[in-house]
């Protein structure tokens, strides 16, 4: 979503709350000046893009010391 800066003044309660759902592009003069976001959106979309990736009977202990044994 697009605002202009005098838009986020008027409005600033309701872009805090909407930037948890997206991120807010701030303009003026026609440029994007700034960007409000939820600071927490990057760690939960690389947990929800790693979900399923390791197979059920992972082993930390067992990866640990293969790694260490490649070394």
């Amino acid at each position: 979503m697009s605002i202009t800066a005098t838009e986020l003044k008027q409005n600033l309660g309701k872009y805090l709350l909407l930037s948890a759902q997206e991120d807010i592009y701030i303009t003026k003069n026609g440029k994007v000046i700034a960007k409000l976001t939820n600071p927490h959106q990057n760690r939960v979309e690389t947990a929800k893009s790693l979900f399923g990736i390791l197979p059920k009977d992972a082993d930390i202990d067992a990866a640990r010391n293969e790694r260490l044994d490649n070394k």
